[in-house]
C-alpha cells in the first residue's frame, strides 16, 4: 500500500481505572482493559493480548503472547534488539512536539534476558533518542515485572509507580500520550498505531492519546 492507513488518523483510547495490588504473581487485568492494535489496518500482525490500567498509584500492564514456536530472544545488554513489550507514555500529552521532553517515558518489559543464564525477566526505563530532556531517574526495584513461559509464547505483567512517571497528574492532566509496540523477532511488530517504518520510538507526535477514564 502507498499510504499506511493508520497515518491518516489521530487515535484515542480509554484507559480504565483499577486499584492494582502487586504481588509475586504480578497483576491480572480483565478483558475490559484490553487495548486495540490499530496497526492491523496496515496488515501488521496481531499476536498479543495487551491490557493497561491506571490508578493514582501508577500504571499496570498485562501482556499475553501466543503463536510462537521459538523461545523469546532477550538480552539485558541489548535492549533495543530484544523481544518484549515497549510502552511509551507522555504524561502531558503534547501531540505537536517531535522530540521527547522530560514528560516522555519509554518502558520495556522482557520475559527473559537477565541473570547469569538469561532466564530472569527484565524491566527498564529506556532513554529516548533525540530527547530534549529526560524524565527523572527511576531507582532500582521501583519498576515491577513478573513473567512466565507458555507452550506457544509467554505472559508478563508489570507496574510503573506514579513516582516513576515524571509529571503524572491524573486529576489535573487526565489525557496522556501513549504508544506501544510488542516486538518479536519471530512474529514481527504488533503496534498501537504506526510501525517501525516511521520514527515512532522517538517522535511523540506519532503516538496516540489516552483518556484516563474513571
Amino acid at each position: 500500500m502507498l499510504v499506511d492507513p493508520s497515518f491518516l488518523f489521530r487515535f484515542e483510547v480509554s484507559l480504565n481505572r483499577r486499584a492494582c495490588t502487586w504481588n509475586s504473581q504480578g497483576i491480572k487485568l480483565p478483558t475490559s482493559f484490553r487495548l486495540p492494535s490499530f496497526g492491523a489496518l496496515a496488515d501488521r500482525p496481531v499476536f498479543g493480548d495487551v491490557r493497561v490500567a491506571w490508578s493514582a498509584k501508577g500504571l499496570a500492564i498485562q501482556v499475553l503472547v501466543n503463536g510462537k514456536r521459538q523461545l523469546p530472544w532477550c538480552r539485558e545488554s541489548r535492549l533495543d534488539d530484544s523481544d518484549g513489550f515497549h510502552l511509551w507514555i507522555d504524561t502531558r500529552c503534547s501531540p505537536g512536539i517531535h522530540r521527547a521532553t522530560q514528560y516522555c517515558h519509554h518502558f520495556l518489559w522482557m520475559p527473559a534476558g537477565g541473570g547469569p543464564r538469561r532466564e530472569q525477566p527484565v524491566v527498564s526505563l529506556v532513554p529516548i533518542a533525540r530527547a530534549r530532556s529526560h524524565p527523572k531517574t527511576v531507582p532500582e526495584g521501583q519498576l515491577k515485572i513478573a513473567a512466565k513461559p507458555r507452550h506457544d509464547g509467554y505472559e508478563l505483567s508489570g507496574f510503573v509507580p506514579a513516582t516513576a512517571l515524571t509529571g503524572f497528574d491524573p486529576s489535573g492532566q487526565p489525557r496522556i500520550g501513549i504508544y506501544y509496540a510488542l516486538i518479536d523477532r519471530e512474529l514481527g511488530w504488533q503496534t498501537l498505531t504506526l510501525g517501525p517504518e516511521f520514527p515512532v520510538m522517538d517522535d511523540p507526535s506519532l503516538w496516540g492519546e489516552a483518556v484516563l477514564a474513571s
